[in-house]
């Protein structure tokens, strides 16, 4: 599989770029976006009730109306710097869109920078409110991005969709890119949790541990949290992975499904 990736001076460029408080933020990823060819008529600001700040989305269209979004919060508290949670997430979410405009594709993609996750995920409560039945249906899976690079990739097994976390686990066995279970039900919800309430499916990519959970909302959220590496490789696992949602996604729904219908006995589709 063949998948588009930027060089690690630009990921790193755009992951130093921190500085400011979340109007800053907000305004640096328009500008990464923008100059990663998201144009005017397909980068918007979302105003969101009670926030000062928007969610700032990018749009790539793709072959079908099919979509998959991929979410990252960019607001954050006012200890420490918030570059593990989350501009982590946050900045890396231009880049993905960057390479992946290369490609062709299937699916349109959906690029959501959520503002307000620190209070009680109102950016993302806010979007998907918005959603109409008929674009909540049009959505194949969310993929958020919360807390990279304090290690090597890791996956919120238990509030997300089965066979999104098989397809990421693939993809990682696949470019032999570490990836293991972290379940981190006891540290607090994420952007993911609006998207659950509308039984759209999930997965959530992060990099806690027992052991770096404690620098959470701390004067601890520093740059120096950061190991560069293992953050590059959080990058390009999730270039691929999306390149292979697009691709094959709808096949290994197909199949699960069969293969669930003969679990229960059901008659195999025609």
């Amino acid at each position: 599989m063949q998948f588009p990736v930027l060089s690690s001076k630009v990921i790193e460029q755009r992951l130093q770029s921190y500085q400011g408080d979340d109007l800053q933020r907000e305004r640096t990823l328009k500008g990464f976006y923008q100059s990663a060819g998201c144009t005017a008529e397909r980068l918007s600001e979302q105003p969101v009730k009670g926030l000062q700040q928007p969610n700032v989305i990018c749009v790539l269209p793709g072959r079908s109306d099919s979509t998959i979004v991929i979410g990252a919060h960019f607001d954050h508290i006012r200890r420490g710097d918030g570059v593990v949670d989350n501009w982590s997430g946050a900045s890396m979410l231009p880049s993905l869109y960057q390479g992946l405009k290369t490609q062709p594709r299937q699916h349109t993609f959906i690029f959501v920078n959520f503002s307000g996750e620190e209070q009680v995920l109102v950016g993302s409560g806010f979007f998907v409110k918005h959603l109409s039945r008929e674009q909540v249906d049009r959505i194949e899976a969310m993929v958020n991005l919360d807390t990279l690079g304090l290690g090597p990739t890791e996956v919120w097994v238990s509030r997300s969709d089965k066979n999104l976390v098989r397809a990421l686990n693939g993809v990682a066995q696949a470019l032999h890119l570490p990836l293991s279970g972290m379940n981190v039900d006891a540290v607090g919800e994420s952007d993911e949790e609006s998207f659950v309430d509308r039984k759209i499916p999930v997965v959530t990519i992060h990099s806690l541990t027992q052991d770096t959970v404690a620098i959470l909302h701390t004067a601890k959220d520093m740059y120096d949290q950061i190991h560069f590496n293992d953050y590059f490789n959080s990058y390009r696992l999730l270039s691929a992975y999306l390149v292979f949602l697009d691709q094959n996604w709808d096949a290994q729904k197909s199949v699960a499904a069969e293969k669930s219908a003969q679990r229960r006995g059901a008659p195999r589709p025609q």
